[in-house]
């Protein structure tokens, strides 16, 4: 039975990885007019898309914790009829991820499924996202986070405190040179969270802050495009900052690397590649996994809001590594930053992501930049 169901994930991971007729799909253009709660669900439209969760938080005695929930969509043939019940129109890919920072452990699986007879999928009538027993429910404009596994479980409520922004420019966020090189991105940068934690047979009543983003788009990496660095921060004024760097082959950052600053009554401004300084400045993890050696140390400058940031993070293995070679791997983990605003000092919690640090990232069925 086990060897049947690894013969069943390798050859459904290679079906998501391979690339339809692109022309079946829109392209990501400017002057997308934005709908809510309808754009918080599925464009099947659209090739791609994903749904990311992440957050810090922390138990009553103080233990803290990161998490992560991701929900991704693969479009594989737009044109199907779905005549029958496991006709595959789309791959469901799940990946979920907590950080026992205090406990110096690192706990994270994935999953991959076809809609079939409702295993998987994404209904606005319902206002939900799942994969199996993983899920997320709209209630109004709160939501709630379930997620079950063998070596731990949660369930969150979600509550923004802020509207949600859209990134980018023109209601697109641009990754490269030339129309639909871009997706459509929806972030809430500041939802405070509460709920449980149950690891180790222990439960522990948690709260903090969650980050969550939403893109769609059909665009993938261009040739010289191997990754990106992205940074959800999170601060105790009351503000937010998103950023992402496209790395080249050649080394050099693209600039249509770009990101928001969120001020703490909620107005955003778009930050270009000149506008930050995002740079690698500290320790290097290497991973006895992959390989793969990642910078987990990052110093930030935006100077038209007189910023400057120092990233740390107090658990190193934070990396999600890659089935078979097929799916990319990547470190994603719970970090806190340290720094100040023109005199005033900062601090504040968020997560960082890095692709492409093994291998090139090929977007088949995984998250574009900016975000990721």
């Amino acid at each position: 039975m086990k060897i049947r169901h690894l013969a069943w994930l390798a050859s459904f991971a290679f079906l998501a990885f391979q690339q339809p007729a692109i022309g079946q799909y829109q392209r990501a253009l400017p002057g997308y007019r934005y709908e809510f709660p309808k754009d918080h669900f599925n464009h099947p439209d659209y090739q791609t898309e994903w749904w990311y969760f992440t957050g810090n938080l922390t138990a009553a005695d103080g233990h803290r914790f990161g998490f992560e929930l991701t929900f991704f969509r693969q479009g594989m043939d737009r044109d199907l009829k779905n005549s029958a019940t496991w006709d595959v129109q789309d791959i469901y890919l799940a990946h979920l991820a907590l950080s026992d920072i205090d406990g110096n452990e690192f706990y994270h699986t994935e999953r991959m499924n076809r809609a079939g007879p409702g295993i998987a999928g994404v209904d606005a009538l319902q206002q939900k996202i799942w994969n199996g027993n993983w899920n997320v429910f709209w209630t109004g404009p709160d939501m709630q986070l379930s997620a079950v596994d063998s070596c731990f479980t949660f369930s969150l409520s979600l509550h923004p405190e802020k509207l949600p922004v859209i990134q980018g420019e023109n209601g697109v966020s641009q990754k490269a040179e030339g129309p639909g090189k871009a997706s459509h991105y929806i972030f809430y940068s500041r939802l405070k969270t509460g709920g449980t934690i149950e690891m180790n047979h222990k439960k522990f009543q948690v709260a903090g802050l969650t980050w969550m983003d939403h893109e769609f788009f059909t665009h993938q990496l261009e040739a010289n495009q191997v990754g990106w660095d992205w940074l959800s921060i999170q601060l105790n004024d009351n503000s937010e900052i998103m950023l992402y760097q496209i790395r080249r082959k050649d080394g050099s950052v693209d600039p249509f690397s770009s990101g928001t600053y969120i001020d703490g009554r909620g107005k955003s401004t778009p930050l270009h590649a000149a506008d930050f300084v995002l740079k690698a400045d500290g320790e290097i993890w290497e991973s006895p996994v992959t390989s793969a050696t990642y910078p987990i140390q990052w110093k930030i400058a935006i100077p038209k809001f007189g910023i400057e940031l120092e990233t740390r993070t107090d658990l190193k293995s934070q990396e999600i590594s890659g089935q078979n070679k097929i799916a990319p791997s990547y470190w994603e983990g719970a970090i806190h930053l340290a720094g100040h605003k023109d005199a005033a000092k900062l601090d504040g919690v968020g997560y960082l992501e890095m692709t492409g640090y093994d291998r090139p990232v090929n977007l088949g069925a995984s998250r574009e930049p900016a975000s990721r």
